[in-house]
């Protein structure tokens, strides 16, 4: 299945200056957001409870803010299921109660919901060494599995600068999501910490499929220069990078819009990073590889590849060699 008629021929490198803008001003959005505003953490990381209640009557989202500010909670986080009179409600703490909060917060709803009556679900408690616990597990996740993936591309290609690019790309994908998760002020918990690694996955696969046809065509297109190699691997593949990123992403979209509130913020970053990550495989990594092996003057991957530059001062040798030996 193929998007175009036939292979584009987009100038990617020639144009990588205004992706690495682009990118620029991306990050740039998502420190200044991170710095400002800063992220709002979940009960998994500071520690709190979560509650599932059921009505026994019709009770709108409205209806339960007002009776949580009203029992003196007006911080806790209401979600409701779709379709029905349940709610989970998330309760962050100060980092000094224990379980009996949630017990306390129970009898306190019970003492404002007026006429109506509900049935406690489910109570759960994560105290703030667990959450600190989680946290540093979290973060060795993310370190780790960036660690993990530098060190494949290395392997796999054989050149630690095509792993540092992917990793740069990892980098842009993760903060660009943490500064979407920012900006719109959602919870960040251990649901959102899987949707930003499950995004670092989709973004290094795209760019290990672009970085395999990079070292097949280093090995075919030997006259042609790095930017025509790599122009023509980003071209090959980019209806297959379209194809597998606009099909997770119509699925996620789909979550996001109608999913309900429980995944909607998972499947709104998921969205979001499934179109940063596929932009930084098609536009970043190859523009990185480029701009550094030719910053360096290295061998893009083999020793048999030959730039377009030495290529034409071998062929303006051989010519002067022929004139000379006309006029002789």
């Amino acid at each position: 299945m193929q998007i175009f008629k036939e292979t584009p021929d987009i100038d990617f490198i020639g144009k990588r200056f205004h992706f690495f803008l682009l990118s620029g001003l991306l990050v740039a959005a998502s420190v200044v957001s991170l710095a400002m505003r800063g992220l709002n953490w979940g009960i998994d990381f500071t520690g709190g409870s979560v509650v599932q209640v059921s009505f026994s009557s019709p009770t709108t989202l409205p209806q339960l803010r007002g009776m949580l500010k009203t029992a003196g909670y007006g911080e806790a986080i209401p979600q409701r299921f779709t379709g029905t009179d349940s709610f989970q409600i998330r309760i962050k703490t100060a980092g000094t109660e224990t379980a009996e909060t949630a017990d306390a917060f129970i009898e306190k709803l019970k003492g404002v919901v007026g006429g109506k009556t509900f049935e406690v679900d489910s109570k759960e408690f994560v105290g703030p060494t667990v959450g600190r616990h989680l946290y540093k597990q979290a973060l060795f996740a993310v370190v780790f599995s960036m660690i993990a993936i530098v060190g494949y591309v290395a392997f796999r290609f054989s050149n630690p600068l095509w792993g540092i690019a992917g990793i740069l790309a990892l980098a842009h994908d993760i903060l660009a999501g943490l500064g979407l998760i920012s900006m719109l002020g959602m919870e960040l918990d251990l649901v959102l910490v899987a949707a930003l690694l499950t995004l670092s996955g989709y973004s290094i696969n795209d760019s290990i499929v672009i970085f395999d046809r990079m070292r097949e065509k280093l090995r075919t297109m030997r006259r042609e220069s790095l930017a025509e190699v790599l122009n023509a691997s980003v071209n090959e593949t980019l209806s297959r990078t379209l194809i597998t990123s606009l099909t997770t992403f119509f699925t996620v979209l789909t979550l996001a819009l109608v999913g309900g509130t429980v995944i909607h913020d998972f499947a709104t970053v998921m969205s979001f990073g499934i179109v940063v990550g596929t932009y930084s495989s098609i536009g970043v990594c190859a523009g990185l590889v480029f701009a550094w092996t030719t910053r360096r003057k290295l061998p893009p991957q083999t020793a048999s590849s030959v730039p377009k530059a030495q290529g034409g001062v071998e062929e303006r040798a051989r010519g002067k060699r022929a004139r000379r030996r006309r006029g002789a």
